[in-house]
């Protein structure tokens, strides 16, 4: 009898959440805009160029202590 509550509740749950996501993907949202009102594209693509260097630089000096 116990199991047969326990298996009862987690199947309610189960079919709760399941309900829960079905819901949240019914309601359409629009997607993110990206406002680059603000912002410096120069600098930001500096920082891109930075981050790509120290990531070349990296795998330049892990593939050295590889051989």
């Amino acid at each position: 009898m116990v199991e047969n509550k326990k298996r009862t509740a987690a199947i309610s749950a189960v079919m709760a959440y399941i309900r829960d996501e079905e819901q949240d993907h019914t309601v359409r949202r629009p997607p993110p805009v990206f406002d680059f009102r603000g912002q410096n594209l120069w600098a930001i693509s500096g920082r891109q160029a930075q981050m790509q260097f120290r990531n070349l630089m990296q795998l330049r000096a892990f593939h050295a202590l590889r051989g």
